[in-house]
């Protein structure tokens, strides 16, 4: 297990690029599974899980060239099937939430589709139903080996599109069944469906290889089956999560930083909901510049009741950004109330925040209320857990701005969604080192 050494209470400064989205990555890595012919991707971030979804494509056969960093070719031309009954699979598989998405275009292409019970985060229940209710309504049956905790989907005769109304507009979910629905046959209706940008870009990289999809943007798309897709080239966005991460630590830092090529038009409510927490941040071309700041102070509604941040399906606030807006509010004048819809365990990593002077109150498993110190009491170092990705980096930013020395085990969660980040903290003046 490795190790995080953070020497905090110390200004940064300077420029940092943003990686490749993770989770437009997960996406896109599983629509090479649709076509024989080759298939250029370029910006793919560096990080665990996108490397281990690339291994499962690896050993079921698919050809990959690495031509530069972050630059892929694959082709999918000679799969080998049997891999999806093997023991190597099942353990590859389980590893890894997003090897679910690879089921949706083996489905279509193939017939059938396999995946052990995939693991990822431990932030409460994901449930899969929306993938393979979606499969269901395409005309694929469906069976689940309790004992082996393994799913699968057959559909011999080839699936047909349909009506559906998702239950829940779940971002993996909408890819996995409109992967699916591109090689059915007729036209598939998918309404609640989520429009993140990363669906988007799904859906035009699609459209790029044949597919025929109308409504891209909006939570009702259709799809009109084709026979078969070809090859293209696309390119990953970068990842708003690593762009909100870097905004809450210039902010809690009290750092000049500047986030380069940032896709403004791609941000939707991210750059705003910071500004309500008082962070100045400016556009400057794809950029963002956000200057030193001894104070930020957050708002309140026009009536002067308690701001509340609370995620929602876009354009709405990303959940993944919670974590960030909780520790930066730690240091901010004034309260706020943090409302995690989605996820029941995810802001369980605020005791390790109380540990350290945050003041913050555990409402129930949703909900977190926290007073600001404005910067009158900092954080103090201590020795800390990381729990998931998001939780991850949180307590890395806390970290960097407390007096003192701290420790962060199990940093691996961070490495599944942050590329070379100790590396690039450094480059803009942090004092982190990685320990065995």
């Amino acid at each position: 297990m490795g190790i995080f050494k953070i020497e905090g209470g110390h200004k940064l400064k300077g420029a940092i690029q943003p990686q490749g989205a993770k989770n437009e990555a997960l996406q896109i890595l599983c629509a090479v599974l649709l076509t024989p012919e080759k298939v250029e991707i370029k910006n793919i971030p560096d990080i665990i899980d996108v490397n281990k979804l690339i291994s499962v494509l690896e050993h079921l056969g698919v050809k990959i060239q690495k031509k530069g960093k972050g630059y892929y070719i694959f082709q999918a031309d000679d799969l080998d099937m049997s891999y999806l009954e093997s023991e190597l699979f099942k353990q590859e598989g389980s590893s890894l939430r997003g090897s679910i998405m690879i089921v949706g275009p083996l489905l279509a292409r193939f017939g059938k589709g396999y995946i052990p019970r995939p693991g990822g985060d431990k932030i409460g229940r994901r449930r899969l139903d929306t993938h393979f209710e979606g499969f269901i309504n395409l005309g694929a049956k469906f069976r689940y080996n309790r004992e082996e905790r393994f799913y699968g989907v057959e559909s011999p005769e080839g699936l047909t599109g349909t009506y559906m109304l998702l239950d829940q507009a779940s971002v993996t979910g909408t890819a996995n069944i409109v992967m699916a629905a591109v090689l059915a046959k007729g036209t598939t209706t998918i309404y609640n469906a989520a429009c993140e940008p990363y669906l988007q870009q799904l859906c035009n990289m699609l459209k790029r290889m044949g597919a025929k999809i109308s409504g891209v943007g909006s939570n009702l798309l259709t799809i009109e089956g084709v026979e078969s897709l070809g090859g293209c080239k696309h390119t990953v966005l970068p990842d708003m999560i690593e762009i909100g991460s870097w905004i809450g630590l210039a902010a809690m830092t009290r750092s000049e930083i500047t986030i380069k090529n940032v896709s403004w038009e791609n941000l939707g409510v991210i750059p705003d909901t910071f500004r309500k927490l008082g962070i100045t941040l400016e556009k400057r071309g794809d950029d963002i510049y956000i200057p030193e700041q001894d104070h930020y102070e957050i708002q309140s509604y026009i009536d002067g009741s308690i701001l509340t941040i609370a995620d929602a399906p876009w354009p709405g606030f990303t959940p993944d950004l919670l974590s960030i807006v909780l520790v930066v509010c730690t240091q901010a004048r004034g309260s706020v109330l943090i409302h995690q819809k989605m996820f029941e365990s995810r802001l369980f990593f605020v005791d390790k925040l109380i540990d350290m002077g945050a003041k913050i109150i555990l409402c129930d498993p949703h909900r977190a209320t926290v007073i600001g110190h404005d910067f009158q009491s900092m954080l103090k170092a201590t020795t800390m857990v990381s729990p998931d990705i998001r939780a991850g980096i949180s307590l890395l930013i806390a970290a960097l701005s407390a007096t003192g020395t701290s420790t962060i085990h199990n940093i691996e969660q961070i490495d599944r969604g942050y590329e070379n980040i100790e590396e690039r903290l450094q480059a803009i003046g942090a004092r982190i080192s990685r320990l065995d």
